[in-house]
């Protein structure tokens, strides 16, 4: 199969790793100049993951339209809040019967859209052609070639079939499903949580903080992801439950890493400098409060993250506050009260 996967990131380096070694050829679109220098001639992006070498039948190129030529699939690794602008550049060039696979964990600014939905809008492609793969995938785990599982979701099943025949490997298994809703908001929502849960860290708390975070931060993407129409059971597999426990716990995951330093007393803005990224999580959590409070669902870890970042909040506040709440059931009609 003949795939385009378009951003050399972290995520996107590791997915064309997959790829190849599932039998696929690969086109890697970069813009930069050095990353294509470096996985043509000596099959390595050093700048992601120094001492990986990437299989023969990946090529790079900085020229969007030599990437997308003949591709069957065509893999979206980028920034949430770049993927529009990307797409009313070269979105046009997509070949008509490929499908368009999302990496994508995110909600875009703004518009509060979830990234098929960014996709269908900017590309002008049916969502029977876009699918999302989203999971407990952490690239640096993965490419290590370590055994993993995701989800790839797809309103039409042939589609998912397709992404599933060209990503599965010996240590890569992929499960379909046609819950392109549940999966997004789980993987876009599981980084603020994550947020929370490197703040408890920062903070010096121990498993008990952690496990109460990741509960109610699993009790709150379920209850918006039933809100806007997701099935309940997606909550409780790989691209639910499954990734909130990989990125709430490992010292891998950018977003936890963010909150710990915002635990240990940084601001924003020095945290991201610390980890020499942005986590998906700093950019999606004012939305995905925007898109709760627009379906009155009620979202305090959300709310409390989005306190933080955006509003000189201090992570020890906002868990007081968090903690003064009054108290409830755990489940039932109460719930969402």
């Amino acid at each position: 199969m003949q795939v385009a996967v378009m951003g050399a990131g972290s995520w996107g380096t590791v997915f064309s790793m997959i790829l190849a070694d599932a039998g696929c050829d690969v086109v890697l679109w970069t813009r930069s100049v050095g990353i294509v220098s470096e996985v043509n001639d000596h099959r390595s992006n050093s700048a992601y993951h120094p001492g990986l070498q990437l299989p023969d039948n990946i090529c790079a190129t900085t020229i969007a339209s030599e990437a997308l030529v003949n591709a069957e699939l065509v893999v979206l690794a980028l920034p949430s809040q770049t993927l529009r602008e990307n797409l009313v550049e070269w979105g046009s060039l997509i070949p008509e019967q490929a499908v368009a696979v999302s990496l994508i964990k995110g909600i875009e600014l703004g518009t509060s859209k979830r990234m098929s939905e960014v996709i269908a809008e900017a590309a002008n492609i049916g969502f029977e052609r876009i699918a999302v793969v989203s999971g407990p995938n952490l690239a640096h785990e993965i490419a290590a070639r370590e055994p993993a599982a995701t989800t790839v979701a797809c309103v039409n099943e042939d589609s998912a079939r397709k992404v599933q025949d060209a990503c599965t490997t010996e240590y890569f298994r992929p499960y379909s499903t046609t819950d392109v809703l549940g999966v997004e908001l789980a993987g876009a929502l599981k980084n603020v949580i994550a947020l929370a849960n490197g703040m408890a860290v920062g903070l010096g708390y121990g498993e008990n903080s952690q496990a109460a975070i990741m509960t109610r931060g699993l009790a709150e993407l379920s209850r918006l992801g039933v809100a806007l129409g997701a099935h309940p059971y997606t909550f409780s597999g790989l691209s639910g439950v499954g990734d909130l426990v990989a990125t709430c716990q490992s010292p891998l995951s950018r977003n936890r890493t963010i909150g710990v330093h915002l635990g240990e007393g940084m601001t924003i803005e020095q945290a991201e400098k610390a980890t020499k990224t942005t986590s998906e999580g700093v950019k999606s959590c004012a939305p995905l409060l925007e898109l709760a409070r627009k379906y009155s669902v009620e979202m305090p870890i959300t709310e409390q993250v989005v306190n933080v970042i955006h509003h000189g909040k201090s992570p020890y506040e906002v868990l007081q506050a968090f903690m003064a709440r009054s108290t409830r059931a755990e489940t039932g009609h109460r719930e969402n009260e």
